[in-house]
């Protein structure tokens, strides 16, 4: 996804800010990183031996040379230099799909991007896709949230809301939570600030989208979902800010009146 718009980073988290009120929220994607992902540990792990393996030489001379905290810097890096990579490529993916549902016809495309252009064009034609929304923020007062969804598309008259893929290793089951929050927005809000009411979604779906192929996975919206949202609002509160205020300062023993600290 493109950066979006109205929107500020802070300690790690982002958060959404209305133009015209300047409230805050926090992101979609923010919220779910308090989820534990246990698999991404293992596929960290994986990508530090592999480039321990892959680029021996290097490291070890690091080591011979004398730097071996330069050779430790350059090992714990090789996961984000992987996953640096792959989120470059899925926002320019992300940028041009955008630009194809906002109705434009793109002239000039990078060969390395042109395969899944024309996937995201079989796909509408296949579907016959009509676009309501592309790169929308959807806005939540009632549920203190704010996102970008990728796109609201119209297929057989009904409202689907759509999430772009485009990694390797497919769609993982958490992309129902972000769809789940998205469909349970209040409204849709504008870079103006401008606010309008959010199409009565009717599915969801992810596409993940390859060079030379492309599957539609039906995402399951409900209550019991949503209500995993819910629960890592609260969680995401905990790490951001609450966890912040539980420890005090030690306490002096020879400081009667710093007793009742504990208390």
């Amino acid at each position: 996804m493109t950066s979006p718009a109205n929107s500020i980073k802070r300690a790690g988290s982002r958060f959404y800010v209305d133009p015209i009120t300047g409230d805050k929220l926090p992101s979609v994607t923010s919220i779910q990183n308090a989820l534990s992902k246990p698999a991404l540990q293992f596929w960290a792990a994986k990508m530090v031996a592999q480039c321990a393996v892959e680029e021996f030489g290097a490291v070890s001379q690091m080591i011979i040379g004398g730097n071996p905290d330069n050779a430790i810097d350059y090992l714990k890096r090789a996961p984000g230099r992987s996953s640096g990579k792959a989120a470059g490529l899925g926002t320019e993916i992300h940028d041009l799909a955008d630009r194809i549902g906002k109705g434009e016809v793109l002239e000039r495309v990078h060969p390395d991007h042109q395969g899944f252009v024309d996937q995201l064009h079989k796909f509408i034609k296949d579907f016959d896709v009509s676009f309501l929304e592309s790169e929308a923020t959807v806005w939540s007062d009632t549920h203190g949230f704010a996102g970008t969804l990728d796109a609201i598309i119209l297929v057989d008259g009904e409202a689907i809301i759509l999430d772009y893929k485009t990694g390797a290793s497919g769609i993982w089951p958490d992309v129902g939570i972000q769809l789940n929050a998205y469909a349970n927005a209040d409204e849709i809000l504008d870079k103006s600030g401008e606010r309008r009411p959010l199409p009565k979604i009717d599915g969801a779906a992810a596409l993940h989208l390859r060079p030379d192929s492309y599957e539609l996975i039906p995402v399951r919206l409900g209550d019991d979902i949503f209500e995993v949202f819910q629960a890592l609002t609260v969680a995401s509160h905990w790490v951001r800010d609450l966890s912040k205020t539980v420890l005090g300062n030690p306490v002096d023993p020879t400081q009667k009146e710093n007793q009742n600290a504990i208390k």
